[in-house]
């Protein structure tokens, strides 16, 4: 059964590249679901569906994050898969 991962990144999260890095490791792992930069300027919010596996390897992707930028904390929130997101996407 499908599964969604939440996830609020805090650091400098933003302005380093990290949307395109979590963009391509989602797609990578085959997952579904969008990512944008949070409001203030410190966040990145994530909201992913997919095997649990492929989120909690995208959940480790997201703690380390691209070269560059600097992860404070992961909020992060699971449940079933409420939506069915044909692809990963960027949302502005």
């Amino acid at each position: 059964m499908p599964r969604r991962l939440h996830a609020i990144v805090r650091g400098r999260v933003q302005m380093v590249g990290f949307r395109y890095f979590v963009l391509d490791r989602a797609r990578e792992l085959g997952l579904t679901g969008w990512v944008r930069n949070g409001a203030e300027g410190t966040t990145v919010e994530v909201v992913a569906e997919g095997p649990e596996g492929a989120l909690r390897r995208l959940e480790e992707a997201l703690r380390a994050g691209p070269s560059g930028a600097r992860v404070d904390a992961l909020d992060t929130a699971w449940s079933e898969a409420p939506e069915d997101y044909p692809t990963f996407e960027l949302r502005h």
